[in-house]
């Protein structure tokens, strides 16, 4: 996307994809070996205990023999970008320029292909060091439209996302998010208003609202993940790219009557363009 060899400069490049000039000359800050240890089993313990907090996730830790404080779980919480997933009242700040939508799923019968989108970023831990995962999501048949990995939480590779499923699969009637600051920005709501999407916000800190991006998380990551220590960016890029074609062609979900991902979406399809 960005060529340094090209006589335009970088900065102006950068403006031209609209992303920031940070994230073209940002390098990743070597984690201790210490630290990266204890991000990957914090990464664990979140996916089984999802409503724990830095001071119960640091007991955890202490008992398996971690010495390490709650601020510095803390820490290692918000550089991995998760949060004990409960209700709390007025306990962020949200950006005063970035407008939150209500939620527009609850008892909503979601039964077929393109009727709800979701997304959401996760972090990956590799051999040494770590990169996020956003992934965009057909609800109905849990299909992975499209996916980017990236060394930072910048918006631009959440809209890398989202522009491939929109060209790939057209769009949805509602697209469904967290209230992070890259889904609630103006470059990806606003990508959602031009085409006329409707935009669905969760809860904060709900995360039965996003339940089933959560649920994909934690079977990317003990089927994928778990088992393979990347050992550079483009290792884990690859690696991910195989494990999600294999489980929107190949792998049978129970919900979905034992098909696979791509065999619901596609089955459910013809229903809606005949309903056009």
């Amino acid at each position: 996307m960005i060529n340094r060899d090209h006589a335009l400069p970088i900065k102006r490049q950068a403006e031209l994809v609209k992303i920031s000039r940070g994230n073209v000359y940002y390098m990743p800050r070597a984690a201790s070996q210490a630290d990266q240890d204890l991000m990957k089993r914090i990464d664990t313990l979140n996916l089984t205990y999802p409503f724990a907090g830095s001071r119960m996730l640091r007991d955890f830790l202490s008992r398996e023999g971690f010495v390490v404080g709650r601020r510095h779980v803390g820490t290692l919480m918000r550089r991995m970008g998760i949060e004990a997933l409960y209700r709390k009242p007025n306990t962020s700040k949200k950006h005063p320029s970035h407008k939150i939508y209500p939620y527009l799923l609850r008892e909503l019968t979601i039964d077929r292909a393109n009727q709800v989108w979701a997304t959401d970023i996760t972090y990956i831990p590799m051999a040494c060091g770590w990169v996020y995962l956003c992934a965009i999501v057909d609800w109905a048949s849990r299909r992975v439209l499209s996916h980017r990995v990236s060394i930072s939480m910048e918006t631009s590779f959440c809209m890398e996302a989202l522009e491939e499923a929109f060209q790939k699969y057209g769009k949805p009637e509602i697209f469904n998010t967290d209230q992070g600051s890259q889904f609630t920005s103006e470059a990806f709501t606003g990508a959602l208003k031009a085409r006329g999407v409707a935009i669905s916000m969760d809860g904060k800190g709900a995360w039965r609202d996003n339940v089933f991006v959560e649920r994909l998380w934690r079977t990317i990551k003990y089927e994928e993940v778990y088992l393979h220590a990347y050992d550079s960016v483009s290792a884990a890029k690859a690696g991910l790219a195989k494990y999600i074609k294999l489980y929107n062609t190949e792998r049978p979900h129970s919900s979905l009557n034992k098909r696979t991902p791509d065999e619901f979406y596609f089955a459910t399809l013809p229903a809606i363009k005949q309903a056009a």
